[in-house]
Parts: C-alpha cells; sequence; structure tokens
C-alpha cells in the first residue's frame, strides 16, 4: 500500500512511490479523452472558467494539519504530510514545521477521499510536448530510488565525499564529548533552558588535575552555549561550577569570546539526510547541539521521502562537534567541512540535480529511447505540479482567489466548512460545531491540535472577533497565507500556458515574451527566427508584468474577469496580497541528463550507490542481462522552482494526480 501512496509528497525534491500504471482514466493525448472530458479541457484552456464552473466540489475532504489547505491523509497507518511549492517565486519558502503523528486507516476511506481530489486536467495541466508512447513504471515507496543533490551558486552539484575534520588547534580535545555523565549533561541542560529555579550547577572534579579541569570548563562551554564556569574549592574538594552568563540571550547568541577571530564565523557543511525533510532536520541537529534553529541556513528546503544532499551553513559551531552528531544520528551524515564567513541565502542555488528510479516499467526499449531523448532534446512543459494545489480538500487556488478579490467571509468559510471524504475525527467535530455555533472559540475546543491552518485561524477569529477576518487571517504564519495567492497565480499560468501550445505549437511566434536580463520583451516579426521555444517566458499575473501580444492576452483577462478579478489592478488593498507577478519559462530543457535500463529480480535491492554507500567503499550494483523486472534510471538536473514530477510526466505519459493513481489501483488498494 505504501508502495502507492506515497506518491502524496511528490515535491520538487522528492517523489514518492506510486503505481504510474497506464489506463483509460490516464491523459494520454487528445485523442483518448471522452468527448466530456475533452470538451471540459478545451474549456480549461481556452480560460473561460467562472466560479461554480471550474469543476471542483466545494466540498472536498479536509485540510491538513501542517499546510493551508492541505490534507494528511491515512496510508497503511502511517501519515503522510503534504507540502506546496518547492520554491516561492520571491524565493520565500514555508518553515516546514509540523507535528507528526501516527493514526490507522483503511484503504477505502483514503480511496473514498481521493474522489474528491484535483486531476491534472482541474489545474490545466492537458499538454505534453512529446510524441512517444506512453508506458508504466512504478517510482516505489523506498525513498532511496529518488536522490536530490543541491547546484551551488558556483554550479557544482554538493555531494558528501569528505568526513574529515579542519585541522584547527584552537578546538578541544575530543575528551570534552565523553568528560561529562549523563546525569551531568542533564542537569546542565536544565540549567540551560532554564528548566529548574537552579542558578548553578557543580560538578566535583574526579581525580583532580589541572587537565582534567580543562577539559570540563571546555566541555561545558562548548556543549551548553550561554554557561560560564568557575573552579571553586568546597570542603578540600574542587569543583566546576557551570551559571548562566547574560540571561536568556545568551542561548540564541553563541559565546562570541570562545570563537577565534582568525576563524570564518560560519561552519559550512555537507548535509546528507534520508527520509527526512530539511527544517525537521534542522531542528534535530538544533537539539542535538543544544542551540536555536535560526543560527542554521541554507539556500533551499528538500522534502522528506528522498535521499537529499545539500550544503548548510551554522554560525559559529565547531566542525569538531557537527561531526561528533555522525555518531549519534540515524539517517543524516555530515562533511565537507569549511569555515567561511558569510551564511547561505535562499534562493542562491542554481538548481537540482535528480536520480530516480522507475521499476517494472513496461515500455520497449525504443520507446524508452524515445522518451529519454524527446526530453534531453525537446524537454517539457514547465506546469506547476499538482502538490501547489492541494491534492483533496478545497484546492489552495480557491482560497488565493478568494483572497485576491477581498472575499473574506469566503477565505475563512473554505478553509472552516465542513467536507465531503475522509478525515480525522477531531476535524469532523470541529468543523460541525462551527457550522452549528459559528463560536471559534467552541470549535477551538474541538481540536487538540492548534498548530494546525484550522487551529490557527479559529485562534484568530476568538482574538479579533468574526467581523475582523482579516486580522485573524493575519495569524497564518506569512508564508502559508502567501502560498494560497501564488497556488492562484501557478493556476492561471497553468491554463494560459496550455492555451499557448494549443494555439500556436512549440515555436515562437510574434507577439510572444523572451527575457532580456530581468525584463520582458516581445519578439517581432522580423526577429522571431532569432528565438527558440527555450527562450519563451509566460507571465503569472500582477501589476509588473506585460502580457503577450497575441490571443492568449485576451485570455488572460478573459480567465481573470470571470474570476472578478481586475488584470489591470493585481494591487491589494493589503500590501502582503498585492502580486507584482512574474516571468516563467513555458518549457525546461533538463541538463545533465542520461538514462539507462537495467534487469533486477529482487524489488528491494538498491540500483545506484549513494554518497553514504560510496564513502563506505561499497561497489555499485551489478546487473544481469536478464531478470524478472526493468527500471529505468534517470539523472537529470533542473533549475529552481521546477518539478521533477512534470519531466517524469512527459516521459510515461501519465496524469500524476493523487485522485487518478487512486482511481486506477481502487482494485488493487481494496
Amino acid at each position: 500500500l505504501k508502495g502507492f501512496l506515497g506518491a502524496l509528497k511528490m515535491e520538487m525534491t522528492e517523489m514518492t512511490g506510486v503505481s504510474l500504471k497506464r489506463g483509460s482514466l490516464a491523459v494520454e493525448d487528445n485523442d483518448s479523452l471522452t468527448p466530456a472530458e475533452e470538451a471540459k479541457r478545451q474549456k480549461v484552456s481556452e480560460g473561460w472558467l467562472t466560479k461554480g464552473q471550474d469543476g471542483i466540489d466545494n466540498n472536498s475532504p479536509p485540510s491538513c494539519e501542517n499546510v493551508p489547505g492541505l490534507p494528511e491523509v491515512v496510508s497503511a497507518g502511517k501519515r503522510e504530510k503534504h507540502s506546496i511549492a518547492p520554491q516561492e517565486e520571491e524565493g520565500e519558502e514555508e518553515d516546514g514545521l509540523s507535528e507528526e503523528g501516527e493514526e490507522e486507516g483503511e484503504a477505502e476511506s483514503f480511496a473514498d477521499m481521493m474522489k474528491h481530489g484535483l486531476t491534472e486536467l482541474d489545474v490545466g495541466i492537458t499538454k505534453f510536448v512529446s510524441s512517444h508512447q506512453g508506458f508504466s513504471g512504478i517510482l516505489k515507496e523506498r525513498y532511496s530510488d529518488f536522490v536530490v543533490h543541491e547546484i551551488g551558486k558556483d554550479g557544482r552539484i554538493s555531494h558528501l565525499d569528505d568526513l574529515s575534520i579542519p585541522v584547527d588547534e584552537e578546538d578541544p580535545s575530543e575528551d570534552v564529548f565523553t568528560v561529562l555523565t549523563a546525569e551531568e549533561k542533564q542537569r546542565l541542560e536544565e540549567l540551560q533552558l532554564f528548566k529548574n529555579k537552579e542558578t548553578s550547577v557543580a560538578i566535583e572534579v574526579v581525580e583532580d588535575t589541572k587537565e582534567k579541569r580543562t577539559v570540563i570548563h571546555q566541555a561545558i562551554k562548548s556543549l551548553f552555549p550561554g554557561l560560564e564556569t568557575k573552579t571553586e574549592d568546597r570542603e578540600g574538594k574542587k569543583y566546576i561550577v557551570a551559571y548562566h552568563a547574560a540571561g536568556k540571550k545568551a542561548l540564541a547568541n553563541p559565546r562570541k569570546h570562545s570563537w577565534p577571530k582568525s576563524r570564518g564565523s560560519y561552519c559550512h557543511f555537507v548535509l546528507y539526510k534520508e527520509n527526512k525533510d530539511t527544517m525537521d532536520a534542522i531542528n534535530v541537529l538544533s537539539k542535538y547541539l543544544r542551540v536555536k534553529p535560526n543560527i542554521f541556513s541554507y539556500m533551499g528546503t528538500k522534502d522528506k521521502r528522498a535521499i537529499t544532499v545539500q550544503e548548510i551553513a551554522v554560525l559559529k559551531i565547531t566542525a569538531q562537534r557537527l561531526a561528533h552528531l555522525n555518531k549519534c544520528l540515524m539517517n543524516f551524515k555530515l562533511g565537507n567541512f569549511s569555515y567561511q564567513k558569510n551564511p547561505l541565502k535562499l534562493g542562491e542555488l542554481q538548481g537540482n540535480h535528480f536520480t530516480v528510479v522507475l521499476r517494472n516499467i513496461t515500455g520497449t526499449d525504443d520507446q524508452v529511447e524515445q522518451a529519454m531523448n524527446s526530453l534531453k532534446e525537446i524537454g517539457f512543459i514547465n506546469y506547476y505540479g499538482m502538490q501547489r494545489f492541494g491534492t483533496t480538500a478545497v484546492p489552495t487556488y480557491q482560497v488565493g482567489r478568494a483572497i485576491l478579490q477581498n472575499s473574506w467571509a469566503e477565505v475563512m468559510d473554505l478553509i472552516l466548512k465542513p467536507r465531503s471524504g475522509a478525515e480525522k475525527g477531531y476535524l469532523v467535530k470541529c468543523r460541525e460545531e462551527w457550522a452549528k455555533t459559528k463560536d471559534p472559540a467552541a470549535a477551538l475546543r474541538k481540536l487538540p491540535v492548534k498548530r494546525c491552518v484550522e487551529g490557527q485561524l479559529l485562534r484568530g477569529l476568538s482574538k479579533y472577533g468574526m467581523k475582523n477576518i482579516v486580522s485573524a487571517f493575519g495569524i497564518i504564519p506569512r508564508n502559508n497565507r502567501l502560498m494560497y495567492i501564488h497556488s492562484y497565480q501557478s493556476y492561471v499560468w497553468n491554463n494560459m500556458v496550455s492555451k499557448r501550445i494549443e494555439e500556436y505549437g512549440l515555436t515562437p511566434v510574434p507577439g510572444d515574451l523572451v527575457l532580456k536580463g530581468a525584463t520582458a520583451t516581445y519578439i517581432e516579426e522580423e526577429d522571431v527566427n532569432n528565438y527558440s521555444i527555450h527562450d519563451v517566458v509566460m507571465p503569472l499575473p500582477g501589476f509588473d508584468v506585460i502580457y503577450p501580444k497575441h490571443k492568449i492576452s485576451d485570455a488572460y483577462r478573459e480567465m481573470l474577469t470571470a474570476d472578478n478579478l481586475d488584470i489591470d489592478n493585481m494591487r491589494h488593498k493589503i500590501r502582503d496580497y498585492s502580486l507584482s507577478g512574474a516571468y516563467r519559462k513555458i518549457i525546461i530543457r533538463p541538463q545533465n541528463v542520461s538514462w539507462e535500463v537495467v534487469a533486477y529480480d529482487d524489488p528491494k535491492i538498491p540500483l545506484f550507490n549513494t554518497d553514504v554507500d560510496n564513502l563506505e567503499g561499497k561497489p555499485p550494483p551489478v546487473f544481469a542481462s536478464e531478470g524478472k523486472y526493468r527500471a529505468l534510471k534517470m539523472d537529470f538536473s533542473l533549475p529552481p522552482s521546477t518539478y521533477a514530477t512534470m519531466a517524469i510526466r512527459e516521459v510515461l505519459k501519465m496524469d500524476t494526480s493523487i485522485k487518478n493513481q487512486t482511481q486506477l489501483n481502487t482494485t488493487w488498494l481494496r
């Protein structure tokens, strides 16, 4: 079951286990659609959607506890967390903090929930660029079949290949990690975190020597930032006394005077992680190091259901301390340490390199060759993937549209109203209470988890009152609020790019837009041969963009007008929700594309080595010329804010929506 339902978290940096089996419901090309589906596609692609005509059941299943509008779906007793948008246009990313939990569930309730989900058609994903015949493949539940390596701002692909620690005479001896007992560490941590009323902790120096005292001093100061130490004589015995240096602020600001001036303030390192998203990983590291998570920086978040390798920087923590974590953390490896003057900044990366295995493929060698050559030479349509829009529940773009319309009662209603489909009992009770009483405090009492978007909104309504929904909604973290309106922009963009390709195909035409530097300009008749389809961009709607000078400009206007929005005035009364817009290439050609088809017998064996395998000296897998199964191993690099799922969709010619996959596999699920 996990293997098929894992697709619930297919982020830019992540694909999960889902059977990508072809079937009658898969959108392959125009010829494979029923007349009703074709009519709907026509309507979507021409941007004639009006409220109530977009084919979405407003009584969709539940939004989740962690990310606005998205469900946490039960999968074989294990809860999966959904996420939107790998990277927002402005380079911002959601903080990813969540509360994980376990809950039992049945396949039927999951399938029932999926009946209300979105398909690619619903969000404007309707076209393919290649002419090859599609085929089936399974992207396994094994997260090790999906590996992501970050590409840094210098263009180098991040690899974990060196566990050595930079030589530094300032570092204390390794004894600092063993000199304190577990009980002493516990007492010091409670003191450091103000968990008890003690103002100091005294540690007796057994076998007293100056060297031993020095090591204890160093251990306390390096392992418990914010604590100072002194030596005291008590009844003829030596004690090291730890106490607070400068109140609670000392915990957030590592001791400045203990860091050598000649050394860069930031320790940069490569983080290899398995089955953990970036923020969760940083929370774990900060917990073990006893520091605040905000002293870490990174260029982009990587998601959970994958093996990922990326660069991290941390303020004034030594490589020695970081390397020590390799001895006590599972599914993490830290290495490639260096000291630098500056932290890392979101969005500085050039992209990500993916290694993906599609197992049990049905395509012939010729089909695979055609599909991969097309991906390499032409590329894929740069659609926003399904995870941008939520999966079941109320689609996030509907909430975004209501925000842009200034329809705050509708925003509140979309997030809080009861909805069809399976969801957790307490959320059902919360919604029922809300529908019955419209009392935010009473509805909030039904929720044991207050950090969910419903809980945050209800808390805001309790605080600010029903007549001030804007302020109540403002309690939700900013990045999560902005994800709603970015989702609407993405919805418009997908529909418009499908219309553009339907109207003009894969060649540039006069009136298309291209970028010169950061500025968009029109392709003129006489210049049309100087450009390829890979140069063409289309705008996400906003006040600071221009639109193409052909039929698609009218389609933008018609779509926004149908949604009661003024394309000529995308500024919002609330500055946060004013959309400046952006430009996005319509076709992406992946770089560094390579592939091979391999035969194997055991579905559980890994089909390639990871960085850690290589560090441990494991030989690469050897494949037989024949086997029970065939797998397609793909390597490719993508720029930021593009979706690996959309590249894989182009190869397999598959609808990547969870709804479609569930319908194709309903019999199997039961």
